[in-house]
């Protein structure tokens, strides 16, 4: 499905591979993208509330300006990602 039609609110995107993906400003919330490969994927301004980001990889990820209230980041990889003004938990 196309997530820029569709959103991703919500969805079991678990295990999804989306390396260098263009999901800015996107809505995320309770989506769970435990394990998911997000290196180098443009998430800025990604409503990401209360989502399972747990064992993602945000390599280089761009979060900036992105919520992240209550968002799950265990063991989540962050390694140089912006995160300029992003709403952490």
């Amino acid at each position: 499905f196309d997530l820029a039609t569709n959103g991703g609110k919500g969805r079991d995107l678990s295990g999804a591979f989306l390396p260098w993906a263009d999901l800015a400003g996107l809505d995320f919330s309770g989506a769970n993208l435990a394990g998911a490969d997000l290196r180098n994927a443009d998430l800025s301004g990604a409503i990401l509330v209360n989502a399972d980001l747990r064992g993602a990889n945000l390599t280089e990820a761009n979060l900036s300006a992105a919520d992240l209230t209550g968002a799950l980041l265990d063991d989540a990889e962050l390694r140089d990602a912006q995160l300029e003004g992003a709403k952490l938990p």
